[in-house]
């Protein structure tokens, strides 16, 4: 009998949800087979079987959310699934021994729980695990519009179904009833919308984040006029050459590489033992996608031109959304970019993803005048960067002096500075 356990799916993750099982116990499974779905904060995950054999017993049911080593499948290896060969011959260095990344979404074919006509969409876990939940039939799953890209049906587009659902209609085109003055007054109760493992996870760690780690932040003023020209300039022939968009991200990410060269301390993390100053710079992008945030990795950001960092995002992002990120894709980074600005947001405080020292939010670009040298005014495009830093590793004058360093780099900004 071998035990299989819950695995660590990424850096500071403690805990993970069964999202589904893809074998039932008495079925033969293949060493390296998906066995079951996980979802953490960070990544859903199928995590393959560590042997061949048949699958005894499932120790942990779907939805249930277990600690890292926590025992949830026993395996017996059978004889037939023992390696004919030698025991001295190496396993394939093809095979994943860790858990392989798995498509966030998953064709549903007619006669699948919750599933459609075949074909017709894309489901995440996260989603499935919604419709079975709340028992959708497929008459229910083909009336309901998705949302998402490319009409993908997303969470949020099952609550609202839900909700829905639950609000008595009126029979026969019938009005509804009209309510007395003093029942109307009365407080409706709420609608209660079950935590997906994506949420919980987050609201987990963020709770710990803000128990452990004593926040503080500061604020800086930037005048992005030079950058605003300088991309507006060059991202007409920078897409008709690369395929992508040359965003505002991958300009802040360079800043930051250049800031953290020149302030390490805030590339470092906390521990007992003192304080670990990192020597890559791997810098974690905030991504949104539909149950959540996940925040995937740009390794070795400062051996990177801007082009090869907004080609990273891109990449990133695209798979992020599309539920294909790797563990490794989510793993190590040393300091984190937010960018709420892109929803209009002008002043943002974000919490620190531990064990990281710092996060870095970027504010919406505005238009506004402003005084200039001479006194004159002019309109300038201006944005407001909000560090949020540990407190334990670093004082307020290095934070100060980094976020300095970033806004002088910004500023500084001309035609002159390479963009590959």
């Amino acid at each position: 009998m071998a035990s299989v356990k819950m695995p660590q799916l990424g850096e500071s993750i403690t805990e993970g949800t069964i999202s589904k099982w893809l074998k039932k116990p008495g079925d033969q499974v293949k060493k390296y087979e998906g066995l079951v779905e996980i979802i953490t904060d960070k990544v859903n995950a199928e995590v393959p079987a560590p042997l061949s054999g048949v699958l005894k017993e499932i120790k942990v049911k779907e939805g249930a959310t277990v600690t890292v080593g926590t025992e949830i499948a026993v395996i017996e290896e059978t004889a037939a699934a023992a390696p004919s060969g030698p025991k001295s011959q190496p396993a394939p260095q093809a095979a994943p021994p860790i858990a392989a990344p798995a498509p966030a979404e998953e064709s549903v074919t007619e006669g699948q729980a919750g599933g459609s006509t075949e074909g017709r969409t894309r489901l995440s876990p996260a989603v499935r695990a919604l419709i079975e939940e709340h028992r959708i039939s497929d008459a229910e799953l083909s009336r309901i519009e998705g949302s998402g890209i490319g009409g993908r049906i997303s969470k949020k587009d099952i609550e609202e179904f839900v909700a829905k659902r639950a609000q008595p209609a009126a029979a026969n085109g019938e009005q509804r009833q009209q309510v007395s003055p003093s029942t109307a007054a009365a407080p409706s109760p709420g609608t209660t919308v079950p935590l997906s493992p994506m949420r919980r996870a987050i609201a987990s760690n963020m709770l710990k984040s803000k128990q452990t780690i004593p926040h503080a932040w500061t604020v800086a003023e930037v005048d992005m006029t030079n950058v605003v020209r300088f991309r507006q300039k060059v991202k007409d022939s920078f897409k008709q050459r690369e395929g992508i968009d040359l965003t505002y991200v991958p300009i802040m990410v360079k800043a930051v590489v250049e800031g953290l060269k020149a302030v390490p301390i805030l590339n470092a993390s906390w521990s007992d033992q003192g304080v670990v100053l990192h020597k890559d710079i791997n810098v974690g992008v905030a991504v949104s996608v539909d149950d959540g945030l996940i925040v995937p990795v740009i390794h070795q950001a400062d051996g990177m031109s801007i082009a090869g960092l907004a080609k990273a995002t891109d990449d990133l992002a695209k798979r992020a959304r599309a539920g294909k990120l790797g563990i490794p894709d989510v793993q190590g980074a040393t300091f984190t970019v937010n960018n709420p600005g892109t929803f209009g947001t002008i002043l943002s405080y974000s919490i620190i993803a531990p064990p990281q020292a710092g996060i870095l939010a970027m504010d919406a670009i505005v238009k506004r005048p402003v005084v200039i040298e001479g006194d004159a005014i002019a309109v300038r495009s201006m944005m407001n960067l909000c560090l949020s830093f540990d407190h334990r590793v670093l004082d307020g004058v290095s934070a100060a002096r980094f976020l300095q360093g970033v806004r002088r780099w910004l500023e500084g900004f001309s035609e002159q500075v390479p963009l590959y």
